[in-house]
């Protein structure tokens, strides 16, 4: 991660989180009364195409800004944040929870990037940015409670509906402020995945951004003793030859397809998925696989960060993730 990078990743942020059109939105309509523009439900995350792209994209740039207060991006991050995390603009977005038919929504994708989003917001020092956000991240964590006492099996495909990706991050949101959620997390993920061995499954899928099984095994790398994680996860996917035979950068046909577009942002978050697992191992030699296959996932994909929105508006989140850590503890 270098300042230049920052720079780059910063400006493509800001050209999409206050970008209203093309928008998809997930919104159940029950009358006429409901027809309304998008900016009227959700006037904080209104950008980036969709709600949960506007909320990692601002995740980005508080990333960004506390990395690099310095770079001349930093102010223009600042003054949009403070035009847009008001509390009149965040209680709108509070309220849209109570409406009929809201149960479901952004679960848990984006329930997990707005609970970290909050999570970055508070290192933000003189800054109201987290006070304001935390309202509406506690919702989101009472539903995820809600959530995981009715959720018998774990979703594992490579897309939003994803469960241990959803997981890692509010664990690491839990793990500042709400031991009793890092406990129900641990304990719904022990129940999950932790019989599991001999993985086998059939990834990619061709429109997928992230793996099955390398987001549950970042879970537990974060959840289980590292005596008990080591063997756990050689048991998975390296001592039956997957990780070396089948976890290679993917090829995407088409950035304009949005879809298929989804495959560079398999690449970064495999990329994250490696390095993260590989530090909780303690293998930092640039020869260990892990390390090895992070590379080459990253070089697949970083110089597609930029180009064709249906990408841009998005890709620079999962970057940011692969190229700067964080420890489960909430350190960077």
């Amino acid at each position: 991660m270098t300042e230049d990078t920052a720079r780059r990743f910063a400006r493509v942020a800001l050209g999409h989180v206050a970008r209203p059109y093309p928008y998809k939105d997930d919104h159940v309509f029950i009358g006429e009364g409901d027809l309304r523009i998008p900016q009227d439900a959700h006037p904080v995350f209104f950008g980036s195409f969709d709600w949960h792209s506007c909320v990692h994209g601002w995740w980005t740039l508080l990333t960004l800004r506390r990395l690099y207060p310095d770079m001349p991006e930093a102010a223009e991050i600042t003054e949009l944040a403070d035009c847009t995390f008001t509390p009149e603009k965040l209680a709108v977005e509070l309220a849209y929870l109570d409406r009929p038919f809201a149960r479901g929504f952004e679960r848990p994708y984006g329930w997990g990037w707005l609970m970290y989003l909050h999570h970055e917001a508070a290192w933000h020092e003189g800054e109201a940015w987290g006070t304001r956000l935390e309202p509406l991240a506690r919702a989101f964590a009472a539903r995820l409670r809600d959530y995981l006492s009715i959720l018998t099996y774990p979703i594992t495909v490579g897309t939003h509906g994803n469960t241990a990706f959803a997981l890692v991050l509010a664990r690491r949101w839990a793990a500042a402020r709400d031991p009793e959620l890092v406990m129900l997390i641990d304990d719904w993920a022990t129940r999950a995945f932790a019989h599991r061995h001999d993985y086998t499954g059939w990834e990619p899928g061709g429109d997928e951004f992230l793996s099955p099984v390398l987001t549950a095994a970042l879970l537990m790398s974060e959840t289980m003793p590292h005596l008990a994680f080591a063997p756990w996860f050689e048991e998975l996917v390296e001592a039956n030859g997957w990780l070396e035979r089948e976890c290679r950068p993917v090829t995407v046909s088409d950035r304009s397809d949005g879809k298929i577009a989804h495959l560079d942002g398999l690449n970064l978050s495999r990329a994250w998925c490696l390095r993260d697992i590989a530090r909780a191992l303690g293998r930092t030699e640039p020869e260990d696989i892990l390390q090895r296959l992070a590379r080459d996932h990253l070089a697949a994909a970083l110089p597609h960060v930029e180009g064709d929105y249906m990408g841009e508006h998005w890709l620079a989140s999962f970057a940011l993730l692969a190229l700067h850590p964080e420890t489960p503890s909430g350190t960077s």
